[in-house]
């Protein structure tokens, strides 16, 4: 079971570690920052995953009804995965401003050991929202320490060394852990069990994110054609985050081609200059069915080939190139190795076998 120890001095790896976990005192959470005009802080700010919208309501309306009875929040841990880019965060800072409380943020590879864990959970109050994002890169000694802080709210402290060790157990405020992850499956079991409720974000549809585009054009006090905000929906491989990475580079075309309005052939002429094609695809997209069409025969070919012939992390195309080419049907999963599609070939306008179509 993890612990964290306290030496001679009476000093312990909770006052010696951890202030890099969370925002300096009086700073705003990343998560809920008003830096960040775009991030919504309300559900009815959010555009898209509808379901689990409903769900996280009846869960948060649940617990605020209850904390009235008993004077303390109960909601249940949670934990988000899928493709980033897709809200995970936004959601936490969401569930902690409709629950009125403080979120804590911080990352799996910001956690170094046990004592991380104890660091950002001695400063939490009652109710408060605890966020890990890529919580699956925690590593073992951490994760094995939230196990008894999220099914009974104890910390497992260890003072002194070895035969004159003594275990203690100490008690933690009621807290909510929100985790978030690209790669569920790499969760410990042990962990992924103690969360109350997991879901899985899905890809917006282009309706969802022409809508979203359409909110943060007037945050940005930028005008844009409908049809120019359907464009940019249409080439966000179904992701926000790219969504308003396009939006804000589609402002720079505009002002460079001395328009006032980003219309739809200042959004065609900005994402085609980006190497984004009709689809969403950009060139990190292309290199990767290229690499297995040319290099490799249309495959199977592992991922760790593909990445190095790529010249890039395996991680990165994992996580962040594979999942929507997955989603569009080009690239197939199996136990051998990745394989192109007649998809992929079609949308490059070739056969397997070297002819155009």
């Amino acid at each position: 079971m993890g612990s964290f120890k306290k030496d001679f001095t009476g000093e312990s790896e909770v006052q010696r570690s951890g202030s890099k976990l969370l925002p300096e005192e009086g700073a705003p959470d990343p998560a809920i920052s008003p830096d960040n005009p775009l991030r919504p802080v309300t559900f009815g700010e959010y555009v898209g995953q509808s379901r689990l919208k409903e769900n996280l309501l009846i869960f948060i309306n649940a617990s605020k009804k209850r904390s009235r009875d008993s004077g303390h929040h109960d909601l249940d841990h949670l934990l988000f995965f899928g493709p980033p880019g897709l809200g995970k965060t936004t959601l936490s800072g969401i569930i902690a401003h409709e629950l009125g409380v403080n979120i804590k943020v911080t990352s799996g590879p910001s956690i170094e050991k046990a004592g991380d864990i104890a660091a950002l959970l001695s400063s939490v109050k009652n109710g408060d929202i605890v966020f890990i994002d890529e919580i699956h890169r925690m590593p073992k000694a951490a994760a094995e320490t939230l196990y008894p802080a999220m099914e009974d709210f104890k910390l497992d402290i260890i003072i002194g060394e070895g035969v004159t060790a003594k275990s203690l157990r100490v008690s933690l405020p009621r807290f909510t852990l929100v985790g978030a992850t690209t790669r569920a499956g790499l969760i410990p079991s042990p962990l992924r069990d103690r969360f109350g409720f997991s879901a899985r974000l899905e890809y917006y549809t282009v309706d969802e994110l022409s809508l979203i585009v359409k909110r943060n054009a007037l945050l940005y006090d930028v005008k844009i054609e409908e049809e120019a905000g359907f464009e940019i929906a249409r080439r966000s491989r179904g992701t926000p985050r790219i969504a308003n990475r396009l939006l804000r580079r589609l402002r720079d075309y505009m002002i460079h081609l001395k328009k006032e309005v980003i219309t739809l052939d200042v959004a065609k002429f900005g994402i085609e200059s980006l190497g984004i094609d009709e689809i969403g695809l950009d060139n990190t997209d292309r290199l990767f069915l290229r690499t297995i069409m040319d290099k490799f025969s249309g495959g199977p070919v592992g991922i760790d080939t593909i990445a190095q012939a790529m010249g890039d992390e395996r991680d990165t195309v994992e996580d962040v190139v594979e999942p929507y080419l997955v989603s569009c049907g080009f690239v197939l999963r199996t136990k051998k190795g990745r394989v192109a599609t007649e998809s992929a070939y079609k949308h490059f306008g070739i056969s397997k076998d070297g002819g155009f179509f």
